[in-house]
């Protein structure tokens, strides 16, 4: 089956959504927690998150347009500060929740069941219920004239994990923590370990890393 540029472009709008979302596999499923200025919270699922480097720690986010407010980038660009969280396979659904469109006074918080906190006197909410939480702060904010998509840039300021699913060489094994990754718009999936391998040469071979502790 070959499926031309024709083609997507012809394919019902709904459609075209779930099928090119899908098309690269499975990608972060976040919890993306945020404040207005007057403490009204926000939580949002989103898999359009990307590492864009470790010196500094910076991390990618894609917000589409909608003809609809958007409360976490609204939230985002106003207070300058927002979390990620993983998600677990029994808050699977309730993260799903999350995208629903609720007004901005009503928290998907308490909409989803989930429950919020604050660490560190961090300036965003974080999910009471995720095991691996990053604090970011807005660094850069570019809307990309090819969609009106937004990119956010967000610094790390914070991570809180359970040390026993990090390695000694820095690795942070997500799939022994039971992290949830996205599959498409509506469809999730469990990460499985299978292995890591070596850093890798021109001159040999990568090696198999024993993912044990």
């Amino acid at each position: 089956m070959i499926i031309s540029q024709d083609d997507i472009a012809k394919m019902e709008k709904r459609y075209r959504g779930k099928f090119i979302n899908s098309v690269l596999g499975a990608k972060p499923a976040l919890l993306v927690g945020s404040q207005d200025q007057t403490g009204n919270t926000n939580l949002a699922i989103m898999s359009s998150v990307f590492h864009l480097g470790a010196s500094p720690a910076l991390i990618g986010l894609i917000i589409r347009p909608s003809e609809s407010a958007r409360h976490t980038l609204n939230n985002i660009l106003t207070t300058g500060h927002y979390t990620l969280n993983h998600v677990n396979r029994f808050d699977i659904a309730a993260a799903h929740q999350t995208s629903a469109r609720y007004p901005a006074e009503q928290s998907e918080f308490a909409a989803s069941g989930l429950s919020q906190t604050y660490l560190s006197d961090f300036l965003a909410p974080f999910v009471a219920e995720s095991t691996i939480r990053l604090g970011l702060k807005l660094v850069e904010h570019q809307l990309l004239s090819i969609n009106n998509t937004h990119l956010i840039i967000g610094e790390i300021n914070l991570i809180e994990l359970n040390e026993d699913i990090l390695a000694e060489d820095g690795f942070i094994d997500i799939a022994s923590n039971g992290t949830i990754a996205a599959t498409g718009l509506d469809s999730y999936a469990v990460i499985e370990k299978v292995m890591r391998f070596s850093y890798a040469k021109t001159d040999s071979w990568p090696q198999e890393i024993n993912m044990e502790k």
